[in-house]
């Protein structure tokens, strides 16, 4: 049995990792054996509620390597604010401990290159948990791109949609300042530009991007809407603020978030964008133009996907009836329009979690080997390096080299 250290009991430590472990009964998955986080009080009421008996030690993060020393862990799973991803990385390998580190891997590219380095030096290895690539719906779209459906691809145009509601939560929470999350074109979009460079098969090279806050911050004007749910459970919620203390599973955050401060939208400290459009160019010839807004009214994407031979495109909007089934269409230039169909499926991000927890725990199987599922630490460092060349264009207002980001030139 592989017995493993969280470090971070994040709300994703928990829905990903620990409880699935913990309420599998024949251990297949692994098991916890100690939790790396500085809040006392949040793993102690965990304990008491989810452990089940099972003796799973507390460190603080300035204890790594006493816990290294005393429990002697097989692997570490990363999972807590990301710009501490790159610590317990780096003191992971250094030990020869294998990592399992929630997107994105690191918060910077410096840091990026950090860890590919330690990585080069040490027994261990990094594993990324992109589980975008895992929906069903990319996946059909991974084989069409492989088996040909639209030749050599030349271009790719995908526009996602973050709802105001799911938008507005990243405002409210440590997301909300670059220091600590790289903004939204690292912490988030590396979920969409790494699914990109998968498709692709390709890495990216340079960026040009434009960018701005444009519903959030001291100058935004939004409004939540009135059925807007706040982040966490037992908050108080009104248009603009929150104030988070309990998660939805009932744990204290009272580290993170202290009791006595009120977080909003609006406060100045929020130093990151909302908004972005960039063009991005691959190593071989192609480009993507990708855009993200975080204060839609809907939640989803339109991709499409050209090349010398047709054409793909896909539309997805979350909050469509499960009923419709979900559609991939592909045009070439002469013969009638294909249409693939497949059901929706159930379970978090759109039915990606579970196979992609499985193949993190267990290894990858022989149909995710085939389609290259599981992302290593280059295909990390590559997602967030493109993330933060997009934010230093926006700022820079110059085109940014992603391979010079991460070599350190």
């Amino acid at each position: 049995m592989v017995r493993y250290t969280v470090c971070g009991l994040s709300n994703r430590a928990l829905a990903m990792f620990v409880l699935p472990m913990l309420n599998d009964p024949e251990r297949e998955l692994g098991l916890p054996v100690a939790i790396v986080d500085p809040d006392a009080a949040r793993v102690e009421e965990f304990a008491r509620r989810f452990a089940h008996g099972e003796k799973i030690q507390h460190y603080l993060p300035e204890q790594f390597e006493t816990m290294v020393a005393e429990v002697g862990p097989d692997t570490i799973i990363v999972t807590s604010p990301d710009h501490t991803h790159s610590g317990y990385i780096l003191a992971a390998l250094a030990h020869d401990i294998d990592v399992i580190t929630e997107k994105p891997m690191v918060s910077t590219a410096e840091d990026a290159r950090r860890v590919l380095a330690a990585e080069a030096a040490s027994r261990a290895s990094v594993r990324v948990a992109h589980n975008l690539r895992y929906s069903p719906r990319h996946q059909q779209i991974k084989r069409l791109l492989q088996g040909g459906a639209v030749g050599r691809v030349t271009h790719v145009n995908l526009a996602w949609q973050v709802d105001v509601r799911h938008g507005a939560s990243y405002f409210y929470r440590w997301n909300r300042m670059r220091a600590l999350s790289g903004g939204l074109s690292v912490h988030k979009s590396c979920h969409h530009l790494d699914l990109v460079n998968w498709w692709l098969d390709e890495r990216p090279v340079e960026v040009f991007g434009y960018g701005a806050l444009n519903h959030y911050g001291s100058g935004g004007d939004l409004v939540l809407p009135a059925d807007a749910l706040a982040p966490t459970s037992g908050s108080a919620l009104n248009s603009t603020s929150v104030t988070a203390r309990v998660d939805h599973h009932g744990l204290p955050y009272y580290v993170q978030y202290e009791p006595d401060s009120e977080l909003t939208i609006h406060d100045a400290e929020i130093d990151i964008e909302d908004t972005y459009s960039a063009v991005v160019r691959y190593r071989g010839g192609q480009s993507l133009a990708y855009s993200v807004d975080f204060a839609s009214p809907w939640e989803g994407y339109r991709l499409i996907i050209s090349g010398t031979g047709g054409q793909l495109a896909a539309d997805f909007c979350l909050q469509s009836d499960d009923s419709v089934p979900d559609t991939v269409v592909v045009r070439d230039f002469e013969n009638p329009a294909t249409v693939y169909e497949f059901a929706r499926v159930t379970g978090a991000h759109d039915g990606a979690d579970e196979p992609a927890r499985r193949d993190l725990l267990l290894g990858a199987s022989e149909a995710s080997r085939e389609l290259g599922l599981t992302a290593d630490s280059s295909d990390g460092a590559y997602a967030v390096a493109v993330g933060e060349a997009l934010w230093r264009s926006v700022r820079e207002k110059r085109a940014v080299d992603v391979e010079k980001l991460l070599s350190g030139a």
